[in-house]
């Protein structure tokens, strides 16, 4: 039986086991929202092989201005925090009918959530640090790495999230919707401090007012008083339309070289009033996706991607990037001048290779999407400061990458392992599970 096969049943056993009460438009929007991410990821890096026979590291939003009106549908990052929003409302309020106390609530979600990063971590710690034996330039591989783990900029802040969220639950159940209505004010006041100051840096405050703000959202789908789902998209609508138009807002919802202000990095009040208008349109599709997932076939791939979304969202960047190296190796497939016909009708082709390369990948890091190790006992205080150490070590690799040409960045590439092991899920334990390292003891 193939290795596909077996995947596939698995998922079909779980399926078929699925509780009636499940909402599974939350698992479903999880899982086409993860896809839509890698599949804009995957075509907006172009890289190729100038005349001159240097490699060239394009990006789509840059060399085409029209793809940036894309970014209003592929942008999905709100959906994410939408569905997180609705997950963390179950998860907390299970924990609290069953009396489970917060540090041993916040250990399990930490636990799945940083897991599964620590091996991508360990891949790219080493092949920069292996670099330049094999004669690699570091600075490329600086690049590489930082274009590899982009993706954990996601986990930085998803984490921190769930770190607060007896806080945002509480701020939910006393004063519902004037808890998200705050957080928006919080990041319009955010924006105008920032720019009219000059000092964008101030704007890093928003990663917390506009991801909590859509993970409110998220709280009150799940208690159904996500009403008027259409008047929420058209509000969203008109507000970014007008953001766009008169403010200082760019139209691209994803981030390029060379952008004067950047809408996600930090994220903006126009991504929020985007994130607004997209949760209400989702919404107001969801009895009708519903009843399509009560197809046991849908159900099941749905099922199934949800089972690997870890991995696959982790790791499909180093799919690429591996893709492109064996292809710029090889001396073919990048002499492609990015943005014309020739190069667009290559692009079925160039997501075939990645997704081929990246299937069996994931097949090797799956194990990591479930719980590796006994957690151990933790109080809150060193929990918060793991998940701090953990979150603030990705957010700088996915910013600079693990190195740069001076070689490996090591505080940033500590914290990360060094949160861990305070949790108690250190990288001697995760390789334990690969068969890599002995049993792991203590926090390593």
């Amino acid at each position: 039986m193939s290795f596909a096969t077996d995947l596939w049943q698995r998922a079909a056993q779980a399926a078929h086991a699925t509780p009636e009460d499940r909402n599974r438009y939350v698992d479903f929007l999880r899982a086409a929202s993860i896809t839509v991410v890698i599949l804009g990821h995957w075509l907006v890096a172009a890289p190729y092989v100038s005349d001159g026979g240097a490699l060239v590291t394009a990006n789509m939003l840059e060399l085409a201005p029209w793809t940036r009106w894309l970014t209003l549908a592929v942008q999905v990052m709100p959906i994410f925090f939408l569905v997180g929003g609705y997950a963390n409302h179950v998860a907390w309020e299970s924990a609290l009918a069953k009396g489970t106390p917060y540090p041993r609530w916040l250990a399990g979600r930490f636990q799945r959530l940083v897991a599964p990063v620590i091996p991508v971590l360990l891949t790219w710690v080493a092949i920069a640090g292996a670099g330049p034996f094999l004669g690699a330039n570091p600075a490329l591989v600086g690049l590489l790495s930082q274009a590899a783990l982009v993706p954990t900029w996601f986990l930085a802040v998803y984490v921190m999230v769930g770190v607060l969220v007896p806080i945002t639950h509480r701020a939910w159940k006393r004063h519902g919707f004037r808890s998200f209505w705050v957080l928006v004010a919080g990041a319009a006041i955010t924006d105008f401090v920032s720019f009219s100051s000059g000092h964008r840096a101030l704007g890093l405050v928003n990663y917390f007012f506009v991801w909590l703000a859509v993970h409110q959202l998220g709280y009150a789908w799940r208690e159904g008083r996500f009403r008027m789902r259409l008047a929420w998209f058209a509000g969203g609508a008109l507000a970014t339309a007008g953001l766009v138009s008169f403010g200082p807002y760019p139209l691209a919802m994803v981030g390029f070289p060379g952008m004067e202000i950047s809408n996600t990095s930090p994220p903006t009040l126009a991504l929020l009033t985007l994130g607004i208008a997209q949760c209400g349109l989702i919404l107001a599709a969801e009895p009708f996706v519903r009843r399509i997932l009560d197809d046991l076939r849908v159900w099941t791939a749905t099922v199934l991607v949800n089972g690997l979304i870890m991995s696959v969202y982790l790791w499909h960047m180093t799919a690429m990037i591996a893709v492109y190296g064996l292809l710029h190796l090889a001396g073919t497939g990048l002499d492609l001048v990015p943005n014309t016909s020739a190069w667009w009708s290559s692009r079925p082709l160039y997501l075939l290779a990645f997704t081929l390369f990246l299937f069996p990948l994931t097949l090797v890091v799956q194990r990591f999407e479930k719980p590796v190790v006994a957690l151990a006992e933790h109080s809150r205080r060193r929990l918060v400061a793991a998940a701090t150490l953990v979150c603030a070590g990705l957010a700088l690799i996915s910013a600079q990458g693990v190195a740069s040409a001076e070689g490996i960045r090591i505080l940033p590439n500590l914290l990360p392992f060094y949160g861990a092991g305070l949790a108690g899920i250190g990288p001697l334990k995760i390789l334990a599970t690969m068969g890599l390292a002995g049993p792991g003891k203590g926090t390593d």
